[in-house]
């Protein structure tokens, strides 16, 4: 069954933004590898950003997997990735370390579950963007407060 991960969308181009919420790296972790592996140099668009294709997020999955999970180091995912790309299974590679990547996220979803069902762990928060209940009931929407000053920054009073 080769049904694509539900996480994964099908989009040909990432910004290294989406790349970084697919894979869950920081961008200057993808601009170091792009000066260690010599397969992953995303193009540029006319603002300069980097613009990945599909196939280097697979990629880059991949070298995640090997660095992160099979614990190599740079040179020997280097090496075990030549080895990939000689053998004629580097796409098959990197489709299965996206795999086991998805698997592992759907892991940790599921245990997250079931620790809040069984009240080892509280329910998340609502989302800062639900509106929030007042005491008379009428429902308004979140204050928000500058990041830098922490002022609130809604037309609402502070609540006691």
């Amino acid at each position: 069954m080769t049904a694509r991960p539900a996480n994964r969308p099908v989009q040909e181009f990432f910004s290294i933004g989406e790349v970084c919420a697919l894979t869950d790296l920081k961008p200057h972790v993808l601009r170091y590898w792009e000066s260690q592996f010599r397969f992953l140099s995303p193009s540029k668009n006319r603002s300069g950003n980097r613009v990945y294709k599909s196939r280097e997020v697979e990629l880059i999955l991949l070298v995640k997997h090997l660095l992160y999970t099979e614990k190599y180091t740079i040179d020997g995912a280097r090496i075990r990735l030549e080895l990939y790309r000689k053998n004629g299974e580097l796409k098959g590679a990197a489709r299965q370390a996206a795999g086991i990547e998805t698997l592992s996220e759907l892991r940790q979803a599921v245990d997250q579950v079931i620790a809040v069902l069984d009240g080892k762990a509280p329910a998340e928060p609502p989302s800062a963007e639900a509106p929030v209940p007042a005491p008379d009931g009428v429902e308004r929407p979140p204050a928000r407060r500058s990041a830098r000053t922490g002022v609130q920054l809604s037309l609402e009073p502070d609540q006691p």
